[in-house]
């Protein structure tokens, strides 16, 4: 009984210390706050739509992830918390091809205009080629000026760069200029634009604006590219981050905005909190009414179990939205269960007349099987639930319940059983 009751307390203690944890780590400054989604914290839903015109049938699942990842990236350089980033599909645009949306939530950002500078003025990087006829025309009259619609996509954009950084001109130290490098995919195409336009003039553009015309003198090879522009040092800069952080495979046009206040979100966490006590509140009564003693043993491991999934949701970090609150609710009951098939099987075992400690142990180990193979059936429904979800809500849910029946085993099994045996008065 001894190694029982020593157990117990550790438990107990690490316990007590988890809960301070969690509280303590609740105050404003702190990085170990709960991470709360959307619907709970307020922020704003932006979705756009995403130009695929230019971009062949088949590469449109991965141009559209690629989008994705660069529109995430870039909202992670301004530090925005666990921001939502989804690709959609729907309606149709253009007659017969299907509209591809990127939908984008930004918890805690509940000014629309600052939210769409985070999205920000990405830009889009091209490359194109000089149409024969404005090349002809040109060379009648060199002080014609360059016009957008001269020039004809080479396939070569801002989605094969690499990496582009500041560099200055040999002959004007002071002026800056940006270096592009390409991944292999862009070094092999641009190698072939240069061969294979030797003479002709390759118009690099910045955002769907003109920034540079030269003439391709030889083939470039290595991937390796330089705009040099008329820009300031810090334009330069500002086009330099903006390159390496998210210049867009494709354009983007915002086609609506909804703003998601901070009272909306305050209401929910409250009602949230509200529904959880409650419903621990409410079994408690109901574990202590119904086992006694037992039922109060399980009421204190259901305190271990709560303060186990609140570290968990802090330590993962979880983002908890309102449905992954529900989940949270809905496995307290889980956790419950399984305290009540071994208390059931104890007291089966009680009437056959053993004594307290062999009634425990022998419930315990009666009720093993049935726990295990209902919360496995909990836990493979979570996890085919978390990994084929449709949106990050489902996925939340999932996750969160996850957790939950995981705790719960440990719980009822470890933290139910070590407290009772370490007060029980009955030795073998």
């Amino acid at each position: 009984m001894a190694k029982y009751r020593f157990w117990a307390i550790i438990m107990v203690a690490l316990a007590v210390a988890a809960g301070f944890f969690v509280w303590n780590t609740q105050n404003p400054d702190s990085s170990r706050k709960f991470k709360l989604g959307l619907d709970l914290s307020g922020g704003t839903h932006l979705v756009y739509r995403a130009d695929t015109s230019k971009v062949q049938s088949g590469d449109i699942s991965s141009a559209m992830q690629s989008l994705r990842d660069v529109i995430e990236r870039r909202i992670n350089i301004f530090g925005v918390s666990e921001p939502i980033i989804q690709v959609e599909q729907g309606g149709v645009f253009g007659g017969n091809v299907a509209e591809q949306r990127l939908i984008v939530e930004l918890p805690g950002v509940t000014d629309i205009n600052e939210a769409i500078k985070k999205i920000g003025e990405t830009p889009a990087l091209d490359f194109k080629l000089l149409s024969k006829e404005a090349e002809a025309n040109f060379k009648n009259d060199p002080s014609a000026t360059f016009q957008p619609e001269m020039f004809s996509d080479t396939g070569l954009t801002g989605r094969m760069l690499q990496k582009a950084s500041i560099q200055f001109d040999q002959n004007f130290a002071s002026k800056p200029v940006i270096g592009l490098k390409f991944n292999q995919e862009g070094a092999d195409l641009f190698a072939k634009i240069t061969r294979e336009n030797t003479g002709n003039v390759l118009g690099i553009f910045l955002d769907g604006n003109l920034i540079e015309a030269p003439y391709i003198r030889e083939e470039i090879k290595g991937g390796e590219a330089v705009i040099t522009g008329d820009f300031t040092p810090d334009q330069a800069k500002q086009v330099v981050r903006d390159l390496n952080y998210g210049a867009l495979p494709m354009p983007i046009s915002l086609v609506s905005t909804e703003t998601i206040g901070a009272t909306l979100g305050d209401k929910a966490v409250n009602d949230s909190v509200k529904a959880g006590l409650f419903a621990f509140i409410v079994v408690a009564l109901f574990l202590i009414g119904w086992y006694r003693f037992q039922g109060l043993v399980a009421v204190l491991a259901l305190a271990i179990y709560t303060v186990i999934n609140l570290v968990l949701f802090k330590l993962i970090p979880v983002t908890l939205t309102a449905a992954g609150i529900a989940a949270f609710i809905l496995s307290i009951g889980m956790a419950v269960d399984a305290n009540i098939l071994i208390f059931e099987r104890t007291k089966e075992e009680l009437k056959r007349g053993k004594n307290k400690y062999d009634a425990l142990k022998e419930g315990f180990h009666r009720a093993w099987s049935s726990i295990r193979d209902s919360n496995l059936s909990s836990i493979i429904t979570a996890v085919i639930l978390y990994y084929l979800a449709s949106t990050p809500v489902i996925k939340g849910f999932a996750l969160v319940f996850l957790i939950g029946v995981l705790v719960s085993m440990f719980s009822a099994v470890t933290a139910t059983r070590t407290i009772l045996f370490a007060i029980s008065s009955e030795e073998k």
